[in-house]
């Protein structure tokens, strides 16, 4: 596998540990993160197993080295820009494995333009904040429901237990955006009616997954 903006690489090392995968390229472009995936490689003793290489995106591999390519941590707007950059590094790749923080709506409708399907789709909490995970193959998918794009059709239709909370948090934005206009006396009756109409759609969904 291939971990894109490894960090400290400390991914590609856990897989490794337990014996989910046989070797791998941690990528990293920022010298301080690159230096400590090198450290943290070598202390382990998986250097003969774990290419930690510096470069940006997709650069750091070739056509058909991996089978899977993670990317975690990044907007989707990010992650959807190194997938383009490089699609021609995804030749041979089986499966992508990636936790947009934000823009999934955009990074979703990109990869099914591009012939890859939603085969699992998670939500977590940690240290309060909630992070998505999309795992895609190769493959056509259908997606009919405009806002399964934004919030997972895998998980809407599983009703997971964490969509109410990410429901919940995108309403409270545009409460406070429209407190803050009103607030301010602005003329902006379009946008609090944009912004209300939002709200309900968001409240159709929550209703749905409750």
């Amino acid at each position: 596998m291939a971990d894109i903006g490894s960090d400290h690489a400390y991914l590609p090392i856990y897989l490794l540990e337990r014996g989910i995968i046989t070797g791998g390229v941690a990528g990293e472009l920022n010298e301080g993160p690159f230096r400590g995936a090198e450290r943290n490689v070598r202390a382990r003793g998986y250097a003969d197993r774990l290419a930690v290489r510096r470069g940006n995106g997709l650069a750091v591999v070739e056509p058909g080295e991996v089978d899977v390519i993670t990317v975690a941590g990044m907007g989707g707007g990010t992650i959807r820009e190194i997938l383009a950059a490089g699609v021609e590094k995804l030749a041979g790749v089986q499966r992508l494995v990636l936790s947009p923080q934000g823009d999934s709506d955009g990074l979703r409708r990109w990869l099914l333009g591009q012939g890859w399907m939603i085969i699992a789709e998670d939500l977590l909490i940690e240290d309060d904040k909630l992070y998505e995970i999309i795992v895609w193959e190769r493959g056509a998918m259908e997606i009919t429901d405009p806002m399964a794009y934004e919030f997972g059709p895998l998980l809407l239709a599983s009703k997971h237990p964490l969509l109410v909370a990410r429901i919940d948090y995108e309403v409270g934005k545009i409460d406070r955006a429209i407190r803050q206009i009103e607030k301010a006396g602005a003329d902006a009756a379009e946008r609090v009616a944009a912004l209300t109409a939002r709200k309900h759609q968001l409240e159709e969904v929550k209703q749905r997954v409750s």
